[in-house]
Order: C-alpha cells, then sequence, then structure tokens
C-alpha cells in the first residue's frame, strides 16, 4: 500500500526564491540529496509537460539510483506539482509531489505531499531524508547575498 509524506516549512526568503530552487539544475543538485548523497541532474525541463532526470549516488559506497518525471502544474512562485519514478523496478510506482508556496509575514510557508511513496522505502526513513533536504534548501535560500 503507497504511503504519504506530508511536511511543513518556513523559509526566510521570497516565494519566488525558493522556486527557482526547485526549477534550477545547479540548485536543485545542492539540496535536494539527503547528507551523503551527491545529485547529477541529468534533464530538467522546468514546464508544464517538460521531463527531469536525475541520479542519488550514496557518497560512502559509491552505489547510485536513478529516477525522472514529469512537471504536471508550474505556477512561479506558487506551484509544482510533479511526478517520479525511480529506474529500480524494486521500487515500482508513480509518486506524486505538490509542493505549496506562501507568501507570509516572514518570507515562504512551503507544504509539500510525497503521495505514492513505495512501500520498501520506510516512511521515517523518507522523512529523514526531507528534513535534511529541506535544511540544505534553506542554507541556499535565505541568504540574501547581493554582490
Amino acid at each position: 500500500m503507497p504511503n504519504t509524506v506530508k511536511l511543513h516549512r518556513v523559509f526566510a526568503t521570497k516565494p519566488e526564491k525558493v522556486y527557482r530552487a526547485f526549477l534550477e539544475p545547479d540548485a536543485i543538485a545542492s539540496w535536494i540529496p539527503p547528507f551523503g548523497f551527491t545529485c547529477t541532474v541529468h534533464e530538467l525541463e522546468a514546464r508544464e509537460g517538460g521531463k527531469h532526470r536525475m541520479s542519488f549516488r550514496n557518497f560512502t559506497t559509491g552505489q547510485s539510483h536513478s529516477f525522472g518525471g514529469t512537471y504536471l502544474k508550474l505556477v512561479p512562485g506558487e506551484l509544482l506539482i510533479y511526478s517520479d519514478v525511480f529506474d529500480d523496478p524494486n521500487l515500482p510506482g508513480e509518486m506524486k509531489v505538490t509542493v505549496t508556496l506562501k507568501a507570509v509575514s516572514v518570507g515562504t510557508e512551503m507544504t509539500v505531499v510525497q503521495e505514492n511513496v513505495p512501500d520498501i522505502i520506510p516512511l521515517e526513513a523518507c522523512y529523514l531524508g526531507w528534513q535534511e533536504s529541506l535544511r540544505k534548501l534553506a542554507k541556499l535560500v535565505e541568504p540574501e547575498i547581493t554582490q
């Protein structure tokens, strides 16, 4: 039975900056992999119907896994909906990720809903990975470096 992960975070920056972090290859490669992993973005076509493809490599073991999907809906600064499918047949099904961004008094409120997580992935591991990634995302988007 596929599982769902729901996350909430507030960032001290504008929604547009958080939105861009999901769609620029260098940016997403810097924050999306959990601690201990590197990321290679093989394809990222940031438009509705566009494809994305990347791989995570475990820095300790050198093993990697790849996945890709389609951008289903993009509303700049507000909403991203995309699918993810693992290349590994042991991780079947198509996940759907919905990222909602809302301007609030201190920056951006973000909610993430990841649906259809394969049963083989423990939910607590999925939450831990997302929490690590979101900490890295904050370090990317919150500094306001103007020069």
